[in-house]
């Protein structure tokens, strides 16, 4: 089935070029991304253990002989004509993606030429899965397969940051670029922040579904609440480095530490940092289960993840508790917020047998309660950037 939808992607992103533009081009694809487990570490100098997924954005792309971008956003009906030059920056959102990439590119000593392209993605946006760094990686890996320009993958996925950063005014870590360009079929990958050093963890859960349940809801919250707890964080580690100097970030930590200063900061910042030290040890052990194929265990750290997003870091809210309660009433596996929080999605690990159970109680009971119907996500763990063969 997923294979039928990438090759009707693939059709209607050529005859669109095709219409567009008069010619064809070679097509490159990158993935989305789910993190099974490690959230609110990244800024904390932790790990995280994202995994490519077999949604993403697909294009199709030619050399044009002239020093023009012609970009067509298929599934937006948009087209848009720019230079390359910094004072060239086009006005549609999306294209500042692909701006973005091309000037980071030449900022690193690159030399892009014109282009036509046309691109789609079947990544549902707002679910948190990362379509932007889809779209900034599979332009990314194009243009350098393209143009023969010799940059490494750990720096095409440092352009995509460097892109939102620059271009999109999104202040984002590396984890979304880092998983679209070097995802790899039947694995995680486990990205220690703070070194960048990584190494792949088997994920081939056979009897088991991924399966993500969308809420559809945003709170407004968001970047104020997050800002506020790094603030936390920091403080927290402040009070600590008095007694540890060795201590730079809250992975430094350990809980021992923490409950040395527990008189000496708020206990809000207190709760925040006891998540943090939590989960960065829950991710390893989580990493150590993978490792035995024991998804049971794996299952327990998601729940427990979720435990402490909501009652410790208080980044969840009453649809995604309810959708909680709702996996552990359904007995199944393993269930947390996947993302900042304050909205967005579930991500759930589900026993083959209870998967129809599952999703018809949530399609029927979030609706009875909220007036609006979720939506559902099956994801299949696959491979980073790269260009496709006819």
């Amino acid at each position: 089935m997923k294979n039928i939808s990438k090759m009707k992607n693939k059709e209607i992103v050529k005859a669109k070029f095709e219409k567009q533009f008069g010619t064809t081009g070679a097509f490159y694809f990158s993935p989305g991304r789910i993190n099974l487990i490690g959230e609110h570490t990244d800024y904390n100098g932790g790990f995280v253990l994202p995994g490519a997924i077999d949604k993403g954005m697909l294009l199709e792309i030619r050399e044009n002989g002239t020093d023009l971008i012609r970009a067509y956003a298929v599934d937006l009906d948009e087209y848009a004509e720019f230079g390359m030059e910094e004072k060239d920056a086009p006005s549609q959102s999306w294209a500042r993606y692909i701006f973005g990439v091309v000037r980071e590119i030449e900022k690193r000593g690159g030399k892009v030429r014109g282009f036509d392209t046309a691109f789609s993605g079947d990544v549902p946006l707002g679910a948190g899965l990362s379509s932007s760094a889809a779209l900034e990686s599979a332009f990314a890996f194009a243009l350098n397969d393209m143009y023969h320009l010799g940059i490494d993958k750990f720096e095409l996925a440092k352009i995509g940051q460097a892109t939102e950063h620059n271009y999109c005014g999104v202040k984002c870590g590396i984890m979304d670029q880092f998983a679209s360009v070097f995802g790899k079929k039947g694995h995680l990958i486990r990205l220690d922040c703070r070194s960048l050093e990584y190494e792949y963890v088997p994920f081939d859960p056979k009897g088991y579904r991924v399966v993500l349940v969308d809420s559809v809801v945003k709170h407004e919250l968001a970047s104020s609440a997050y800002n506020k707890r790094r603030e936390s964080c920091e403080a927290v580690v402040a009070a600590i480095a008095k007694r540890h100097p060795e201590v730079k970030l809250l992975r430094d930590a350990n809980r021992a530490m923490l409950d040395e200063v527990a008189a000496e900061v708020s206990q809000e910042d207190f709760m925040r940092a006891e998540y943090v030290i939590e989960e960065i040890q829950r991710l390893l052990d989580a990493c150590d289960a993978l490792n035995k194929g024991d998804y049971e265990t794996v299952g327990e750290k998601m729940f427990g993840t979720h435990y402490g997003m909501s009652q410790l870091y208080e980044v969840s809210c009453e649809e995604l508790d309810f959708l909680n309660g709702i996996a552990r009433e359904c007995g199944v596996t393993g269930s947390r917020v996947m993302g900042g929080g304050f909205g967005g999605c579930t991500i759930n690990l589900v026993k083959d047998e209870l998967y129809k159970p599952f999703i018809d109680m949530v399609q029927s009971r979030f609706p009875e309660k909220f007036g609006r119907a979720p939506k559902i996500y099956d994801v299949v763990i696959g491979d980073g950037s790269r260009k496709l063969e006819d």
